[in-house]
């Protein structure tokens, strides 16, 4: 398993949302975090003159999933998040050792399933499936 952070543009969360629902991923959480990268934050320009802001609003999106649908996600974030300038964001990828579901104890890849989601789908597709 595997933990996708990307830190994104505020105005991309819906498409990003939607670039992911459409490939089966349901689970996830968005923070709101400030800070900066490459850039070192905008300048802009006010009555008294210019200045620097160099902490900016940036949602944090993290999604637990399987190893095989990473690359999978990383492309749907990655085309639904870009405007193509500085500032469009970064993806982080982390090992995740193991899952645990509170409600039900259920640990690994059951903890992070869920009905229609990205693993069920493929498993539908699967040769041999009820569903073929």
């Amino acid at each position: 398993m595997k933990k996708i952070e990307a830190f994104i543009r505020e105005e991309k969360l819906d498409d990003v949302k939607a670039a992911l629902r459409d490939i089966g991923i349901v689970g996830m959480s968005v923070l709101e975090v400030r800070g900066h990268g490459r850039q070192g934050g905008v300048t802009l320009a006010g009555r008294i003159g210019t200045y620097q802001v160099d902490m900016l609003t940036k949602l944090q999106l993290n999604i637990v999933l399987s190893d095989h649908n990473v690359e999978k996600t990383i492309e749907a974030i990655r085309k639904a998040a870009a405007i193509g300038r500085p500032g469009d964001g970064i993806i982080f990828i982390y090992p995740v050792e193991d899952v645990v579901r509170i409600r039900t104890g259920e640990r690994g890849q059951a903890a992070i399933m869920y009905e229609d989601d990205i693993d069920a789908r493929e498993k539908l597709k699967s040769p041999g499936s009820k569903h073929d």
